[in-house]
């Protein structure tokens, strides 16, 4: 091989296959290509559109996928093996995205929330959860049908969120009403038909039920909690230890088209791109509400001014990965009881949420960092007035009333923590 071969083969980009959903917070991985920060980082970024999270997990974890905009739990969950899987260790090397979810009804279900207390369902956030309090015991009491709400996939921050959110008014998610798993591209649909009630979902599939008449969003994610993790860049641990250089310029190349997104002009040109089949393939029309701070939520809520935090790419050091935030997401999983065995929780949380890979990989990029990798929640929105200790899961947990009984607390609690 001639020098100038074996030079042009050196400096041939590294080819990095990476897998999404169809939802609008897949918008970094598919910037980082389409705007050419991936091939300015030496990275020929090739992308797999998919379906379901479970295609996600299982195509990553094979090593089908050596990168994927996931859901922020999913690392924790394959690392734990959890749902009778064989462990596959995985890292959040950073966030993508904070907020994005929330949660929509039907509007036949809004109408009864409406009808049973008009204040609590128009006040969206945590207050919306108590107008479906005698909605549920109306059903259970005349011996109906419980109502069937749809998450995506059973470790996301969608059910975590929802469960929370009623368990907060006093609903149990697992004994007052049923939870169905459906894919993000195929809930709206499904609450179109009438074969669930509500769901928590990543934007557009709540403007798509808006628009089509079927739903009302009741509540975004960030009224439930500021600044709430939602998507992670999830990686295979044995990718990052042999391909180290590769995965420090794949975190920069989507950290810098996540700052690219933050710029609010950059917002209606991302609807554009990811409108294309090949991405979300549904009109931009739909997908800048959410971009852009004019999110049409429908019912009582038309017109109402849309939050601006709808979803954060990057603004208040957004793609950094919280120790604290893999903490708390291991305190869901347990007091659902996802999670029976016991573990190190401290460790787990710290091996895959990798803030030491993230500030290598963008040390010249001029983004302030944190004095430290964890913090109390709390402070602001974070389900009504609740607080999470990250140094006391456990203690965290027990002040749960609703939660599954059956999780012994005391012998996980007596694992280092």
């Amino acid at each position: 091989m001639s020098k100038e071969a074996a030079s042009a083969k050196a400096q041939s980009p590294d080819e990095v296959h990476g897998g999404f959903i169809p939802l609008t917070d897949c918008a970094p991985l598919v910037i980082a290509k389409e705007m050419g920060f991936a091939a300015a980082n030496g990275i020929s970024l090739v992308l797999h559109k998919d379906v379901s999270w479970a295609n996600i997990r299982d195509k990553a974890e094979a090593g089908i996928f050596d990168c994927a905009i996931m859901l922020a739990p999913m690392p924790l969950a394959s690392t734990l093996g959890l749902g009778g899987r064989a462990p596959v260790p995985m890292i959040a090397a950073m966030a993508t995205s904070l907020n994005g979810n929330a949660i929509t009804v039907s509007r036949s279900l809004y109408g009864e929330m409406l009808s049973a207390d008009p204040a609590q369902a128009a006040a969206g956030g945590v207050d919306a959860a108590f107008s479906l309090v005698s909605v549920v015991a109306r059903r259970k009491n005349a011996g109906g049908q419980p109502l069937t709400l749809g998450m995506v996939y059973p470790f996301p921050c969608h059910n975590y969120d929802l469960r929370y959110w009623l368990a907060a008014a006093g609903i149990d998610p697992d004994n007052d009403l049923n939870l169905v798993v459906v894919p993000p591209p195929l809930i709206a649909e499904s609450l179109k038909s009438g074969r669930i009630d509500g769901f928590c979902v990543g934007e557009p599939w709540n403007s798509v039920a808006v628009a089509d008449g079927s739903g009302t969003i009741i509540t975004t994610k960030s009224e439930l909690w500021a600044a709430s993790p939602e998507k992670v860049l999830g990686l295979r641990a044995t990718f990052v230890e042999h391909n180290s250089g590769v995965a420090l310029r794949l975190i920069r190349a989507v950290t810098q088209a996540c700052l690219w997104l933050d710029v609010t002009d950059n917002r209606r040109i991302a609807a554009e791109i990811l409108a294309r089949p090949g991405y979300i393939g549904i009109p931009a029309s739909v997908l800048v509400g959410a971009l852009c701070g004019s999110l049409t939520r429908g019912g009582i809520f038309a017109g109402a001014p849309a939050a601006a935090d709808t979803i954060v790419f990057s603004d208040g050091c957004a793609n950094f990965p919280w120790v604290s935030h893999a903490t708390w997401m291991l305190s869901q999983m347990i007091r659902w009881g996802q999670v029976r065995t016991p573990f190190d929780i401290a460790d787990v949380s710290r091996r895959v949420y990798r803030p030491d890979l993230f500030c290598k990989a963008v040390a010249d990029l001029g983004i302030a960092m944190p004095d430290g990798d964890t913090k109390t929640e709390g402070n602001d929105r974070f389900f009504g007035s609740d607080t999470s200790d990250p140094a006391n899961p456990i203690a965290y947990i027990e002040r749960s009333s609703i939660r599954d009984k059956r999780v012994d607390l005391a012998m996980l609690g007596a694992a280092p923590a």
